[in-house]
């Protein structure tokens, strides 16, 4: 049996905002504010928010972090996150399937989310998992006015959900266990 990654998906909790406002602050220019993930949390009954929490004690607290709402039979990403310095390692494909299972269990047969139009890592992320670009945000971010892509992956289905993160499993072993203490 192979070793255990170095972090695990996990449900987000009230004490994990500070550790999810260090990498939100980092990595968006309209970030959200603690208020908003404390309502989300604890008042928002169909959104559900996971980290990738990290089990090694050299690895920050949280690694990645995003949700799910249920907005009828689609699920709904309203935003994911990977900790700036672990990018382009696995861990946002590796998120993303996670929130499209939770998706899925839900009873979602869909799922959707907004982009910024020059986030093409993000965009290339979403292509690989099923996504196609369905229609556009004009001057949808307010910070700057930019438009926003919204992007559906028309079916969920949990047995090619669970291929794809079967599939994307040797990559993170390569990233993770052979290469992180």
């Amino acid at each position: 049996m192979p070793p255990p990654l170095p972090f695990r998906f996990d449900a987000m909790t009230v004490d994990d905002i500070p550790a999810v406002m260090s990498i939100e602050r980092r990595v968006f220019p309209d970030m959200w504010t603690s208020g908003v993930y404390r309502r989300e949390l604890t008042a928002n009954p169909w959104s559900h928010y996971y980290v990738l929490r990290s089990t090694r004690p050299l690895l920050p607290l949280l690694l990645a972090y995003g949700g799910v709402w249920q907005v009828d039979r689609s699920a709904h990403i309203p935003t994911i996150a990977t900790h700036p310095d672990f990018q382009g390692r696995g861990l946002g494909g590796y998120l993303l399937l996670h929130l499209l299972l939770e998706g899925e269990a839900l009873g979602c047969t869909e799922a959707t989310l907004e982009v910024r139009a020059s986030n093409y890592p993000a965009q290339r992320l979403y292509l690989r998992y099923g996504f196609e670009v369905v229609g556009m945000r004009p001057r949808y971010y307010r910070r700057n006015g930019e438009d926003a892509l919204i992007m559906t992956r028309p079916t969920l289905h949990r047995e090619e959900l669970e291929a794809e993160l079967a599939r994307l499993l040797p990559f993170l072993r390569q990233q993770w266990v052979e290469a992180v203490p």
